[in-house]
């Protein structure tokens, strides 16, 4: 059979039935649960499994003792089911807004650090604009949305690369650098204090985003410049609003973006520790799939980010003129 042949027969086999199998086995691990998930009975999902391998020609799973794990062959195959999958739904939603008069669907990504009054501003120009149009916004950390971003679950993100290799995955504009502060609540031991070294921080508690983020491996690079062994006392947490109500209800202290504390100092509820945390954190910016084009709506949210990120910002947050 030629290779032209052989994929139109792939193709053809092929339901959306069987893409959701696939990703339901990926997150179970259990053809039981798997089939349960697609509400299917067992030996109907382990035909469909067998079916969909004899396709391929090739394991999408092994076989082990504790359940089913996906091939290096099969990963491939399963983020084209997670992308077919969501395209699919998001889809769906579109029309289903669409019917219902309204003006589609925009799904962005972004992490909550990243000038929250810059992604503020350009959601509530596009409403204005666009009152009709449903936007979405999910992720908080730079590796959970350049995740979504693989999965094609968001158009677009607001990030950074989290992996030298990302680059050859998705393409990448610059739009703003990140300030990072060291914050503790107003009230604490050390907010009156107008010098302090970071050696007499360690033994301290901490909040800290998880080794997988930028803005943590930034601190543990100041840390070893310093030749300071990281804090024994922390507590790891991917989210804004989390580490902020933990710093505000203990004695940790935290390393944020300024942007995101910038309203809490103001209104004294946190303090600004003296010390200043090296080079400012990896450029943000919007991160789009390589060779993918993006829907309208989405162009002109991109649009108003970069007419934000180059419009100086006050204290408040409010644009001023250049």
């Amino acid at each position: 059979m030629s290779t032209s042949r052989s994929v139109l027969a792939l193709v053809n086999r092929l339901r959306f039935k069987h893409l959701s199998l696939l990703v339901a086995l990926d997150e179970t691990g259990n053809l039981h649960q798997a089939a349960a998930e697609i509400n299917v009975a067992q030996p109907s999902a382990s035909r469909m499994l067998a079916n969909i391998e004899e396709a391929f020609g090739f394991l999408l799973f092994e076989r082990r003792a504790r359940g089913l794990h996906p091939t290096p062959l099969g990963q491939v195959t399963l983020a084209y089911a997670r992308r077919t999958l969501t395209d699919l739904q998001r889809f769906a939603e579109g029309l289903e807004v669409k019917r219902r008069g309204g003006h589609g669907q925009l799904t962005v990504g972004a992490i909550m650090g990243a000038a929250p009054d810059l992604l503020a501003m350009a959601v509530a120009d596009l409403k204005a604009e666009r009152p009709l149009l449903n936007v979405r916004i999910l992720g908080e950390t730079s590796d959970q949305i350049v995740e979504l971003l693989q999965r094609g679950q968001i158009d677009f993100a607001l990030g950074r690369f989290t992996h030298p290799l990302q680059h050859n995955e998705f393409d990448f504009e610059p739009l703003a650098n990140e300030s990072m502060r060291l914050i503790v609540r107003a009230g604490h031991p050390l907010g009156s204090r107008r010098s302090l070294r970071l050696a007499e921080l360690i033994e301290l508690p901490w909040v800290l985003q998880p080794l997988t983020s930028p803005a943590r491996r930034l601190f543990e690079e100041e840390l070893a410049h310093a030749r300071l062994a990281s804090p024994g006392n922390v507590v790891e947490c991917g989210s804004i609003f989390a580490t902020l109500q933990l710093v505000q209800n203990s004695d940790a202290i935290a390393m944020l973006p300024e942007p995101v504390v910038r309203d809490h100092l103001r209104a004294k509820l946190l303090v600004m520790l003296p010390i200043e945390i090296g080079r400012n954190l990896e450029g943000f910016g919007i991160l789009t799939r390589k060779h993918e084009t993006l829907a309208e709506p989405a162009e002109r949210f991109v649009a108003l980010l970069r007419q934000y990120s180059q419009t100086p910002r006050v204290a408040g947050g409010a644009a001023t003129a250049a």
